[in-house]
């Protein structure tokens, strides 16, 4: 199972990374998608029995260049028995260098790749749906929960916006800079899904996050006076700065106001406070500046009982005007209830009740009902939010909390 999860977490982090290079070297996105997925699935047979290759990066290139040229020669020659016509282009336009050999990439193909799949020909939701798919390395199906649409919705969207990019030409575009919204929001997705997984038997998937801190970090580095990409790497530092305290030693989830503070990372608090600090002295701030702002508030709280809720919930003021979307409002109104009362979390809670379903405002809810003293009300929303989530580490702390409740709830009708 250990050789298994190895093998497991190296495919996920070179798959974005090989995806790049056949694409530079052949263009045809689709086509070689397709033809790395057929190289992951090789490696996913052989590796585990057979052993990592001392070069899995090569090896999954190699693996999927023969791949993608059987599909190309096999392409050409249908086009010629249908169109009798000469074939498409010379055979060596099809051919990659070995693997480590030629010119070496003046940038990281995984950026490359990323600009592409934010190409301004596709919709916000398909450029997002892409990049997760190409680079978070995110399934079909994980992308569709994220969204709240059918898995066969999401394919088709998926499909169309790889034939969208079939043919344009590999490399940083000449106005990437207008790219830039949806990289950052993409890359926003990519780490919230790293940071708290939409499912399976991890709280965390951490290969997603640093992939997203990298990208995020690398895109600093082209646009180093940008205050809201200043803003998104350091909210993405100061959030993972948390990672180790936010699971048990069985892997159960960890509240943020239960977690041990000595294990949070201080060096990344430090670099995320001083990015967002010098970000917010440059411009009017945005977002992402003044969700890191309240991260910071978060990260340099000594106890949780130490917390600055009123800045915090000043912060969500001006940010809730900004973007006022669900998960925004969600995180205020806690913020509300943690300054002003839970009744008055929950009043802000039933407002977003036709906007926002799902297990987190129920899990809230739930908590809320709790501290106001609504334990068997309490006790039944945290069942409900545990039905409704596909996390198994969520499932299990829901179910938790409930259970305890339901404990308190029969010592109560046993007393005198």
């Amino acid at each position: 199972m250990r050789r298994t999860t190895h093998v497991e977490d190296l495919l996920r982090r070179h798959a974005p990374q090989v995806l790049g290079a056949l694409v530079r070297r052949y263009g045809h996105f689709d086509a070689a998608e397709d033809a790395v997925q057929e190289a992951l699935l090789a490696a996913a047979g052989q590796w585990p029995s057979a052993g990592v290759p001392d070069n899995p990066r090569g090896w999954l290139i190699k693996v999927a260049s023969r791949r993608l040229t059987d599909a190309l020669r096999n392409e050409q020659a249908r086009r010629r028995r249908e169109e009798r016509a000469a074939a498409l282009g010379p055979r060596d336009a099809f051919t990659a260098p070995p693997p480590g050999a030629g010119r070496v990439p003046c940038e990281d193909d995984t950026l490359s790749l990323l600009f592409l799949c934010c190409h301004p020909d596709l919709t916000p939701p398909a450029q997002i749906a892409l990049t997760l798919r190409a680079v978070g390395g995110l399934t079909t199906a994980e992308i569709a929960r994220a969204h709240l649409v059918p898995e066969a919705t999401m394919a088709q969207r998926i499909s169309r916006a790889k034939q969208k990019v079939r043919g344009v030409r590999f490399g940083r575009p000449d106005h990437w800079e207008q790219r830039l919204p949806a990289v950052l929001h993409t890359l926003y997705l990519i780490f919230n899904e790293g940071h708290t997984a939409t499912s399976g038997a991890h709280l965390q998937r951490r290969d997603l996050a640093r992939e997203a801190i990298r990208l995020t970090g690398q895109v600093h580095r082209l646009l180093p006076d940008d205050a809201e990409v200043a803003g998104l790497l350091a909210l993405m530092l100061l959030t993972d700065a948390r990672r180790d305290a936010r699971t048990g030693p069985h892997g159960e989830l960890v509240p943020l106001d239960e977690q041990d503070r000595d294990r949070w990372d201080r060096e990344a608090i430090e670099e995320g406070a001083a990015l967002v600090t010098r970000a917010l002295s440059k411009a009017r701030p945005g977002p992402y500046q003044l969700r890191a702002a309240i991260a910071a508030v978060h990260a340099e709280a000594p106890t949780a009982a130490a917390t600055d809720w009123p800045e915090i919930l000043g912060l969500y003021d001006v940010l809730v005007r900004m973007v006022p979307g669900p998960v925004e409002r969600l995180n205020r109104a806690v913020a509300v209830a943690m300054v002003h009362g839970p009744r008055a979390g929950l009043a802000e809670l039933a407002a977003l009740a036709d906007v926002y379903t799902g297990h987190r405002p129920t899990a809230v809810r739930a908590h809320l009902l709790e501290r106001a003293g609504e334990l068997e009300a309490a006790r039944t929303a945290y069942e409900s939010a545990a039905s409704q989530t596909l996390s198994r580490p969520e499932q299990r702390y829901l179910h938790a909390r409930a259970a305890r409740l339901g404990r308190a709830g029969s010592g109560r009708r046993r007393g005198p």
